[in-house]
């Protein structure tokens, strides 16, 4: 927002904020570093910004709109994408016939502004509001969606039980197939669909209980309850997932695999669906595979210091492997991802074979493995090494021929990306010497070995405190703190003087709608096969020996990088502890 100083300082000075005094100070202050003088009276703690917003408003012309206990209705409220409000600070409050009054913190954002008025194509008349504005219409997008999804529920659950009554046990394919493109299912799952992804849900389970059916969403690593629907819903929502993701209708006794897409407001999500019968019905569980997501960097995915720079220098190879490890749902393949997004360069030619294709990426050919029809990553990988590419990417290192294959390839002439099954980095060596791979074609190929945890993230709502010397010892048991602190002062998150008795931790501060987490980061260790890890492999070394060496060279193991992150306000000790607990 362009504004003459000598038109702000007018009124600020005739508001009575700030004194005549103060305004000259900072405004002397202000030209010395280059910096807006209403910026600097903030910076200084003289005004608020959202003061500061107010009186920009006034000298602009624009109205200034107060939207911290108006409630919005959703019809309105919808026509921007919650992704987009909360990106960019922009909501829908107000549509009169074919004008929209849309609420903004900087209403010099033209691109926002033009995103909007091409996707409800009515004209758009700016307002400026305050930060706590924004955060109450935010809040609003969740609380709407639910109150929508409980008055459908409510509404329809008498015409879904009368439709499951007629039809019983013994539907038939045409039967379930008009219950599955009746008007309320088509709506109810919609509806949970949407629900989910602007919860940023992981997975949806839909489980068929005695007397209900409960639909609960993983976010953020944990299971959360989402809705408790009548026990007479399942047979209609079952058969209205079957359609969508073109599995047998009338098949209820053995498990079914399957997937669909749907676009909402711009975003692409494809849905992996899993049935299995049980003892009340069958249960599905899908997994939601955000497709347009990329921009990831490693540091945003919480790596850092040697470890980063271990991953850097491996990318700069033009053969060899980059393997990382741990357990299902743990960011493996989203680190891959990132690392093939920092190689896709145009003079490289990049394939994938992977179960499934989880993100789209451009410029780099991907291909689904098909199991049921003998498509496999062995006879893939195969395949990919006649296709001239540069870089490989294996989706998984599953059996000793996919594993056999991949070091060969490797061996001439390739950079292999995959994931294993293991529990620290250390321990994908033994795995592939289980999958029959020579020792010395090992040393040969595997340059850094990534494991990985997800754990939450604190939001912004938290607060500091100092460990007890009691609680200090506690933690000594699990964790070598002398090692994290001294990585700790190696990167400057702490003073070269400071003390565990003195360095803060950090912890959620929940409140009714929040449990003071959002999102997730990784924590990690990374293990680069140095000539002293190549002896020990060719040695036959336990996992344990490995990690011992890799230690002494530098490495941080992952509950060290986890209680690193609690010190940087990452995460919480407890959350660390949870997801470590081997």
């Amino acid at each position: 927002m362009h504004i003459e100083d000598s038109q702000l300082n007018k009124f600020i000075l005739d508001s009575g904020l700030v004194s005549k005094t103060d305004l000259e100070t900072a405004k002397e202050e202000a030209e010395k570093i280059g910096m807006r003088f209403g910026d600097y009276l903030v910076k200084d703690g003289k005004i608020t910004q959202d003061n500061l917003r107010r009186m920009q408003a006034y000298v602009l012309g624009i109205p200034f709109v107060d939207l911290k206990n108006k409630k919005i209705s959703f019809e309105i409220l919808s026509l921007i994408p919650e992704p987009v409000a909360r990106n960019n600070n922009i909501v829908a409050f107000k549509k009169d016939g074919d004008v929209l009054e849309v609420a903004m913190l900087d209403v010099d954002d033209l691109s926002a502004i033009d995103f909007v008025k091409k996707k409800v194509n009515l004209k758009i008349l700016p307002r400026l509001t305050d930060s706590e504005s924004i955060k109450n219409v935010i809040i609003q997008y969740q609380k709407s969606l639910k109150a929508e999804f409980g008055d459908i529920i409510q509404k329809e659950s008498d015409t879904l039980k009368t439709i499951t009554e007629e039809t019983g046990e013994n539907a038939t394919e045409e039967d379930l197939k008009k219950i599955a493109e009746d008007l309320p299912v088509v709506r109810i799952v919609d509806t949970l669909l949407k629900h989910a992804i602007l919860q940023n849900a992981s997975d949806i389970h839909i489980e068929p209980m005695e007397e209900q059916l409960l639909v609960r969403y993983r976010i953020d690593g944990m299971l959360h309850d989402a809705m408790v629907l009548p026990r007479n819903a399942e047979a209609s929502i079952t058969a209205r997932i079957k359609v969508l993701s073109n599995l047998k209708l009338d098949e209820k006794r053995l498990p079914q695999d399957g997937r669909f897409k749907i676009d909402m407001n711009g975003e692409k999500v494809s849905f992996r669906v899993s049935l299995l019968p049980t003892y009340y019905g069958e249960k599905t569980v899908m997994r939601l595979l955000r497709e347009n997501v990329s921009g990831f960097t490693l540091e945003y995915l919480g790596f850092h210091g040697e470890g980063l720079e271990r991953i850097h220098h491996a990318t700069t190879l033009t053969t060899g492997m980059i393997l990382t490890t741990g357990p299902t749902g743990s960011g493996k393949t989203t680190t891959l991802y990132t690392i093939l997004d920092i190689l896709n360069q145009p003079d490289v030619n990049i394939s994938t074979i992977e179960d499934p294709v989880e993100y789209q990426m451009k410029r780099i050919n991907q291909t689904q493995v098909k199991p049921d029809i003998g498509f496999t990553f062995a006879s893939g990988l195969r395949t990919l090494v006649r296709q001239d590419p540069d870089i490989i990417m294996v989706g998984e290192i599953r059996d000793g021929e996919t594993a056999s294959l991949a070091v060969n390839a490797s061996l001439t002439g390739h950079l292999v990306l995959s994931t294993l099954h293991t529990n620290s980095a250390a321990g994908a060596i033994p795995r592939l010497l289980d999958m029959k791979v020579e020792p010395f074609l090992l040393v040969s190929t595997i340059d850094v070995v990534i494991a990985q945890r997800l754990v939450r993230r604190l939001s912004d709502k938290k607060e500091k405190y100092i460990l007890s010397k009691d609680e200090i010892n506690v933690l000594r048991k699990s964790v070598d703190l002398d090692r994290v602190l001294e990585a700790l002062k190696a990167e400057k998150i702490v003073k070269p003087t400071d003390t565990w008795d003195e360095i803060p931790f950090w912890r959620p501060v929940p409140s009714k709608d929040d449990d003071g987490y959002k999102s997730r980061v990784g924590i990690h260790e990374v293990l680069k096969v140095t000539a002293s890890i190549k002896g020990l492999i060719m040695k036959g070394a336990t996992s344990g020996e490995i990690e011992e060496q890799a230690k002494k060279e530098g490495m941080i193991t992952m509950i060290e990088d986890g209680i690193f992150n609690a010190v940087q306000g990452n995460t919480t000790i407890e959350e660390v502890l949870r997801v470590i607990s081997e």
